[in-house]
């Protein structure tokens, strides 16, 4: 039969250590490298004695280790070579680098299988995660893998922000706070007052100024509309000008785009807007 590459050997070939004949003794044991060894049965063999290949069964016998020729050998006899050709279903060791996944039954890796050490303290992460870590979780008891950004809570890479300080002292309407304390990810645009939301997900938001006037009036747009919980009066002040805070917890989708907005004029000597993902 003709192969593409090299032809497979299957069985495991031995060739029997030498053994010395005793003279009225038909029995003899069997070594590889001083180490007994256990042929299948007499089919796996090829013996030689006296430059004649015995044929198994009718020959010689073997039990366990040991082979047992037909009648006793005598003086001057010789055991050329015994070659044992072990299982010739059997494939033997494979080589390094040679068993694929794909010769690797469904199931077949059990947890008795594993070394109890695969996880140690060599495998010990020892910073934060990255966003792009994964982690494994059991859907329905289907395992599959999940980047870290996907399921950290608080605030992280792209979540959070905090700016203030506005250009021109004053103004009212949408605010355009233009000095950032930080900005994650880069989401708020210091040029038109947005916070874009980087993914889906909860976000907190909360923001103050100094407004004229005796009640704070200031609220949170939502793609540049008022929406319902958005505004919150945050103080009244019998004076000229008041202090006031708004804050608020939304359900936002990506691309959505919050401001933060008054219907009094602010200024600038107390103002900021900031906001996290919650999760």
């Amino acid at each position: 039969m003709s192969y593409i590459g090299r032809k497979p050997t299957v069985g495991n070939f031995q060739i029997c250590d030498a053994i010395s004949v005793v003279n009225g003794q038909a029995a003899y044991t069997m070594q590889v490298g001083s180490v007994n060894v256990s042929p299948q049965s007499a089919n796996h063999m090829i013996v030689s004695l006296n430059g004649t290949i015995q044929k198994p069964n009718s020959s010689f016998t073997v039990s366990g280790a040991v082979i047992t020729f037909s009648s006793n050998l005598a003086t001057g006899d010789v055991i050329d070579f015994i070659q044992i050709l072990g299982d010739v279903l059997d494939l033997g060791v494979p080589s390094d680098a040679t068993v694929t996944a794909a010769k690797i039954g469904a199931n077949a890796v059990t947890a008795a299988k594993l070394n109890n050490d695969i996880i140690s303290g060599s495998t010990e992460l020892a910073s934060e995660p990255a966003d792009t870590d994964e982690f494994l979780v059991s859907d329905a008891g289907t395992l599959k893998r999940i980047d870290y950004s996907l399921i950290k809570g608080g605030a992280g890479a792209s979540d959070g922000f905090h700016v203030y300080d506005m250009s021109g002292g004053s103004a009212s309407g949408d605010l355009v706070l233009t000095s950032e304390l930080f900005d994650d990810g880069g989401n708020y645009n210091t040029s038109n007052g947005r916070y874009t939301v980087p993914s889906d997900g909860k976000y907190y938001f909360s923001a103050g100024a100094v407004t004229s006037g005796t009640a704070a009036k200031l609220r949170f747009k939502k793609n540049g509309s008022d929406f319902p919980g958005g505004l919150d009066s945050g103080g009244y002040s019998p004076n000229t000008s008041t202090q006031g805070t708004v804050h608020s917890i939304l359900d936002l989708s990506a691309s959505d785009y919050i401001t933060f907005a008054s219907d009094q004029t602010v200024y600038d000597n107390y103002i900021f807007f900031n906001g996290v993902k919650l999760y």
